[in-house]
C-alpha cells in the first residue's frame, strides 16, 4: 500500500505513535511518507525526522500547520492532495486535529483515496461549553463526512468522542499504541535512587503542583525526583520552594524514561488529564510500581490492577497512595508484576501495525 502519514509538530506521544508506525509498516513492505508542520519543532526535530526519514520511503514533506486557524489551513490540504495524487497514494492518516484537518480536507475531490483521523487526545480535552471548544467540536462534526475510519488509542477516547461530537458512521476502532520489545526489559532502580520518579511535561494539568503538596504531607522526609520541562517549571519551583522541599525534590531537566525508571523506585503519573499515556505504558512495562490517577485510557493500561488507580486533581488520595508506598511496597510490586504481563500480551507495537494495516487494507479493498 501507499500511505501518508500526516502530524502537526513532530513531538510527543502523537510522534513516538506515528515513527513506530512507520517503521513498522515499512517493516511489512509499504511505502510511507510523512506530512510535518514547516512552522513548529524544537531543537531535536531535525534529528527525528533525520531517523524517521530511513523508513519513509516518500519522503519527509514539510507543510505550514498554524496551532491557531489561518489561510494555511486551506493551501495546505490542496498541498497534501496534490501530493497524494504525485505518489498515487491511497491511504491518508491524519494523526490529531491538524493532522487529521489535512487528511480529510485532502480527501475532498480524490476517489481513489481513503482517509482515516487518530485524535490522540487533543480536542478532546476542549470544555464543549467553552466558544473554542464549541467552534472545535463543530469543524470535527462538519469533518465526519469526508472520514472514512477513525482510529482511536483507548476505548476511553471512543466514548469521549461519542459524547462531544458525535457517534462515527464510519468505520471505527480501538487499536492501543505498542511498545517495542527492548522496552519490556526490566528496570532496577539504582542504589541511590530517590522514593520517587515523575517523567513527563512540567504542566499543572500533569499534577505537578498536587505531587509536591502531596510530598510535604508524608510522614517522613521521603524524595522526589522529577524529569521534564515546560511552560509551568518556574511555578513548580516556587512551589517546592514555598513547602521547604528543596533539600528533597530534585529537578533532572529533560532525560530519556527508562534512565528515570532507574532513578527513582516507584513511578508517580499524578495528571489531571490523559489520552492514553506513553510514560504509563514505559514504567508498566519495564516492571515498575506506579501509582497514576484514573484519567483517560490510563485505566486500559492497568487492566486486572485498575482498582488501585486514585481520584484526579485529589492531593489526599495522592498522599495516601505515596504513603502506602512507603509504609508497604510489596503490594505496588505485586501489581506492577501483573500489569507488565498485562501490558505484554496487549500493547505491543507489532500488534498496533498489524491491526491498523489491517484496516487500511480494508479501506482500499472497499475503494
Amino acid at each position: 500500500m501507499r500511505i501518508l502519514q500526516i502530524m502537526r509538530a513532530p513531538v510527543g506521544g502523537l510522534f513516538r505513535h506515528v515513527a513506530d508506525l512507520t517503521e513498522a509498516l515499512a517493516g511489512m513492505g509499504h511505502e510511507v511518507g510523512v506530512v510535518v508542520d514547516s512552522l513548529a519543532g524544537d531543537a531535536q526535530t531535525e534529528a527525528r525526522l533525520a531517523a524517521l526519514s530511513a523508513f519513509a520511503t516518500f519522503g519527509i514533506h514539510r507543510m505550514p500547520m498554524p496551532r491557531v486557524l489561518g489561510v494555511q489551513d486551506v493551501i495546505t490540504p490542496l498541498r497534501i492532495r496534490k501530493l497524494a495524487r504525485d505518489l498515487g497514494v491511497t491511504i491518508l492518516h491524519g494523526h490529531g486535529a491538524k493532522g487529521g484537518f489535512g487528511a480529510r480536507l485532502a480527501r475532498v475531490g480524490n476517489s481513489r483515496v481513503s482517509a482515516l483521523y487518530t485524535p490522540h487526545g487533543g480536542v478532546l480535552h476542549f470544555d464543549t461549553r467553552s466558544a473554542s471548544g464549541a467552534v472545535f467540536m463543530a469543524i470535527e462534526r462538519s469533518l465526519l463526512g469526508a472520514t472514512d475510519a477513525i482510529i482511536f488509542e483507548s476505548a476511553y477516547g471512543q466514548r469521549v468522542f461519542a459524547e462531544k461530537i458525535a457517534a462515527p458512521r464510519c468505520r471505527n476502532a480501538v487499536i492501543h499504541n505498542g511498545l517495542r520489545k527492548a522496552e519490556f526489559e526490566m528496570v532496577t532502580p539504582a542504589a541511590d535512587a530517590a522514593d520517587f520518579v515523575f517523567v513527563g511535561e512540567l504542566r499543572l494539568l500533569k499534577g505537578i503542583d498536587l505531587l509536591v503538596a502531596a510530598l510535604a504531607q508524608l510522614d517522613r522526609p521521603a524524595t522526589l525526583v522529577m524529569a521534564g520541562a515546560g511552560p509551568d517549571e518556574d511555578h513548580l519551583r516556587a512551589l517546592i520552594a514555598q513547602h521547604g522541599l528543596a533539600d528533597r525534590v530534585s529537578l533532572a531537566g529533560v532525560q530519556p524514561a527508562r534512565s528515570m525508571f532507574a532513578a527513582g523506585k516507584c513511578v508517580v503519573v499524578p495528571s489531571r488529564a490523559e489520552s492514553l499515556p506513553y510514560i504509563v505504558l514505559e514504567a508498566a512495562a519495564a516492571g515498575r510500581p506506579l501509582i497514576a490517577t484514573d484519567v483517560g485510557g490510563i485505566a486500559e493500561i492497568f487492566g486486572p490492577t485498575s482498582p488501585a488507580l486514585i481520584a484526579p486533581d485529589a492531593t489526599d488520595a495522592l498522599r495516601y497512595a505515596m504513603q502506602s508506598w512507603l509504609d508497604s511496597p510489596a503490594k505496588m510490586e505485586t501489581d506492577a508484576g501483573l500489569r507488565r504481563a498485562h501490558i505484554a500480551e496487549h500493547f505491543s507495537v507489532e500488534r498496533m501495525a498489524t491491526d491498523i494495516a489491517t484496516l487500511y487494507a480494508a479501506l482500499a479493498k472497499h475503494e
